[in-house]
């Protein structure tokens, strides 16, 4: 069984071996550790200023040095980006060759496609390329940090242990600070709510630096002494209240806000859990209020609605931004006692590995074969063209478009009296009754005569024309001229305008669906023939005369009256016809009988004759259903007669 270590008690042999991990089987560069710190450029004219700290005598040595491997190493490393080397590490790096050359001053240029300069300076190549950040996977971030102790041991501690603005180099000399015993041990205060469940508690991860004095002195004592864990619960609560319904999920606040608030019981019983698990869990935080504040890390697991409890509220015990605040890094269940104690073991119990060196290369290089490739980023690709940003409105501007948006609604709905107090108020504001519908808005027509008509609102058009002398010969755009047609078809009235070709002009009075509307204009041409050009530009085909139009109507009533009357004529007529009819068929049905009777010779249909059947071959079913009631009928009027003359 692996040997466990607690993350606040790491044994100290153990600490002084720890190195930190991070995809090991990449070594650091060799020309890295060669390199030094170059002196400062000297002055004097007989010096190299390439490689630093060399001078000359005279002017031969410098000629040398020029021609030394030394030297123009140095130069192409420069050109690469990279820091020249002393002669002393360069001499190192020769030497690590496996076939190197001598690099004397004297050696010929001819040689330079296999000497150690070229040699050099592709490993530096192969390293870079193997490093460069265009081809170099990214590493994703993970929740643990780990360290590697040779031979083959290695931990792993979670970085929310550590303060937020620690750097991962220094998560070693972390994890070491750590180690010491604080006076009053080290607390944290764990809480989880979910579902309507809660779970908190304060626990104390590390024992205070007065346990570990008092363990020395029974050691010197020699009195053996029951050891005390490194970990012990100080204070825990859980309760549960009924928020959130059964196999559904999502608490009745998030329901609420998004579907609305649901008046059922159940909703109700919900929303009072709901107030009283946050005044229970904030009633708790006051009471721990004194041992929140000692404590080194507060751990949280809640929703982003549920964090509310805990933040952002008056006289609030935890900040929104405090330091000491973590989120738990892997997933939990539902809050319990038995679960603040599982992730508790979790963050403060070490994770521990057994692996060489060899092992630990190879898991490196498939965990980086299994990354994803980053996508090549072609040099010369075309700028694309950036999408036009949608200027944000003033205050006035998001005014103006709020009034022209409440008077087209308001037209719509035929609101007069709102419609008119708003007038008086912002009408000389938004340009006066004649001006031009906004393109902003959406709408298809002119004018606000051209809405009120094709609403089919008489009292606004009416006070339109009238009270404003709103312009009717305004033209209707032509693209919505096409879009309206079809309303326009569906007129209550014979007398509707005829529509237009689609290049025609039309007016407000063209859009008008109903009769009364389009008096309304015949009315107004009447009353003030000299306002517009009513019977040409505005095409309003004539004026309106109440006498001519009752004279009308009661030319209509009658000559409805007329047709009703004539309707009643004929259905008489029928009704007669009718009853005469049976006899006449009857008689008809008998002279065919006896003829067809008289004259064997007579053609006859297949299949032969069946007495009455024979009348009724070849009709169809509703004339045959007709002879068969003319047939009961008439045989009824017989036994009648038959009765009536047996009386008398």
């Amino acid at each position: 069984m692996a040997q466990r270590y607690h993350v606040f008690s790491l044994p100290q042999e153990l600490l002084e071996t720890l190195t930190p991990r991070n995809l090991i089987s990449r070594a650091p560069s060799e020309v890295s550790t060669l390199v030094q710190t170059a002196p400062p450029v000297s002055d004097n004219a007989r010096a190299c200023n390439v490689c630093h700290g060399a001078t000359f005598a005279d002017v031969t040595e410098q000629r040398s040095h020029f021609r030394s491997d030394w030297h123009r190493y140095n130069v192409k490393i420069r050109l690469r980006g990279g820091s020249p080397v002393t002669e002393p590490a360069f001499a190192q790096l020769v030497e690590g060759l496996e076939d190197s050359l001598s690099g004397s001053a004297s050696s010929d240029e001819s040689s330079d496609g296999s000497d150690a300069v070229k040699a050099l300076v592709s490993r530096i190549k192969r390293t870079s390329r193997s490093s460069s950040p265009s081809e170099e996977r990214q590493t994703p971030l993970t929740a643990v940090t780990w360290f590697h102790s040779p031979p083959s041991t290695q931990i792993g501690v979670y970085r929310m242990l550590f303060p937020i603005d620690t750097p991962a180099p220094s998560y070693l000399a972390e994890l070491k600070s750590i180690q010491e015993r604080v006076e009053g041990g080290r607390k944290w205060a764990m809480f989880m709510v979910a579902g309507g469940h809660f779970a908190g508690a304060i626990v104390e991860v590390s024992r205070p630096a007065e346990d570990q004095d008092s363990t020395i002195s029974a050691k010197a004592k020699k009195k053996p002494q029951k050891p005390k864990p490194e970990m012990s619960i100080l204070k825990h609560k859980t309760f549960h209240r009924y928020t959130t319904r059964r196999k559904q999920g999502g608490s009745q606040s998030v329901n609420d806000n998004s579907k609305g608030a649901a008046i059922s019981a159940g909703a109700m019983l919900r929303r009072y859990g709901e107030q009283a698990l946050r005044d229970d869990i904030r009633n708790l935080l006051l009471d721990w209020a004194d041992d929140i504040q000692d404590c080194e890390r507060i751990w949280l697991r809640a929703s982003v609605s549920n964090r509310r409890i805990f933040l952002d509220y008056e006289n609030c015990v935890i900040n929104k931004g405090d330091d000491r605040l973590r989120t738990f890094p892997f997933p939990t269940r539902r809050p319990t006692q038995s679960e603040l104690v599982r992730c508790l073991l979790e963050l403060t119990q070490v994770k521990t590995s057994h692996l060489t060196e060899e092992a630990l290369r190879a898991q490196d290089e498939v965990f980086l074969a299994s990354l994803p490739k980053p996508k090549a980023t072609p040099s010369t690709a075309p700028a694309a063209p950036e999408k036009a940003k949608s200027q944000r409105l003033t205050k006035e501007e998001e005014a103006y478009r709020e009034k022209w948006s409440r008077l087209l609604d308001m037209i719509s709905k035929g609101r007069s009296e709102p419609l008119k107090s708003f007038w008086e108020r912002e009408g000389a504001s938004l340009g006066g009754v004649d001006a031009l519908i906004p393109e902003w808005t959406g709408d298809r027509r002119a004018s606000l005569l051209q809405v009120a008509v094709q609403s089919g609102q008489e009292d606004v058009t009416r006070w339109l024309l009238y009270d404003l002398h709103a312009d009717p010969t305004i033209v209707v755009p032509s693209s919505g001229v096409h879009q309206e047609d079809k309303a326009a078809n569906e007129s209550d009235a014979s007398n509707a305008p005829p529509l237009q070709g689609a290049g025609s002009r039309r007016t407000a009075y063209d859009l008008a669906r109903t009769r009364a509307v389009r008096d309304v204009f015949r009315q107004c041409a009447g009353d003030h023939p000299d306002w517009w050009d009513w019977f040409g530009m505005a095409r309003v085909p004539s004026t309106y005369n109440k006498e001519k139009e009752e004279a009308k109507d009661e030319k209509k009533k009658q000559r409805k009256k007329g047709l009703k009357e004539k309707m009643r004529e004929r259905e008489a007529r029928e009704r007669e016809r009718e009853g005469k009819q049976p006899d006449i068929d009857g008689e008809q049905v008998e002279v065919k009988l006896e003829s067809r009777s008289q004259d064997p010779m007579a053609p006859r249909k297949l299949g032969g004759s069946s007495g009455a059947v024979d009348g009724v071959v070849g009709l169809t079913v509703e004339l045959r259903a007709k002879v068969e009631r003319e047939r009961r009928a008439r045989a009824a009027e017989a036994r009648l007669k038959n009765l009536t003359g047996s009386r008398q």
